[in-house]
């Protein structure tokens, strides 16, 4: 026995040292977000997601060889009513390497205000490049309440200029990505992608060459709005369960 329980105990997770730190800042987060909830913030969940060529036309590219293929960044926004009523974008990674979006959280933050009043806006952290030691307790819930710029590769969200219109930004520890409903939407999107579209696509074919055309933008479209309310308040119910989860746990 004793021979084969220990190559079972090397798999044991061993924790980081930077879990209880990711515990605090995610009940910092999450008592915040609740704190602004009882003072009637709406909540707002803001984010993109990148769609490569590869998921809408269903080429295989896994043979060995590495061919480099355009990417689409989309960007938007919902909640527990619905997608938030704002014009999402679409923009080619290849082209926001170049440029960033400035205006674009004004735009937002605008419009939200005009549909909603004031907002909790939540976006997804990132990971911090400097994560390489432990910070004070002090630091951690500082970093975690109040954000800096959060730099999403196609916009620039800056809490001064959703303080300008009344809302609050929140940044989600990056551990707890999930406690977003925009990930499951994403999610759902993609898989709209996959199943349909086919229907979206067009051949032609002449003497020499055949030719696939595909209506990206009604895909995209179409696909955002089978993502309806019902669903929304679905994935944001499932969202809550888990912040009271963990409120009860960390707290």
């Amino acid at each position: 026995m004793p021979h084969f329980a220990a190559p079972l105990l090397k798999n044991v997770i061993i924790r980081s040292q930077f879990d209880s730190i990711r515990r605090k800042q995610c009940l910092q987060y999450l008592k915040t977000l609740k704190s602004l909830r009882y003072d009637g913030f709406q909540t707002v969940y803001f984010g993109e997601t990148d769609i490569p060529e590869s998921l809408v036309t269903g080429e295989d590219f896994g043979n060995g060889y590495f061919l480099q293929t355009p990417t689409w960044c989309i960007v938007h926004a919902g909640g527990s009513q619905g997608w938030v009523p704002w014009k999402y974008r679409m923009f080619l990674r290849d082209e926001l390497c170049i440029k960033q979006e400035d205006k674009l959280f004004f735009e937002f933050c605008d419009v939200v205000k005009k549909a909603y009043g004031k907002c909790a806006i939540v976006v997804k952290g990132r990971r911090q490049q400097n994560e390489t030691r432990p910070k004070q307790d002090g630091e951690a819930e500082a970093q975690s309440c109040v954000p800096a710029v959060i730099n999403l590769t196609s916009i620039v969200c800056c809490p001064e200029v959703a303080k300008f219109y009344g809302h609050e930004l929140l940044s989600l520890p990056s551990p707890y990505n999930y406690l977003s409903p925009l990930d499951s939407a994403w999610s759902s999107l993609k898989w709209f992608i996959i199943n349909n579209r086919k229907e979206f696509c067009l051949h032609s074919i002449d003497n020499v060459y055949s030719y696939q055309y595909i209506l990206f933008s009604d895909l995209i479209s179409k696909g955002i709005e089978r993502i309806n309310s019902s669903k929304w308040k679905t994935i944001v119910k499932k969202v809550q369960r888990w912040e009271n989860y963990y409120l009860g746990k960390f707290s």
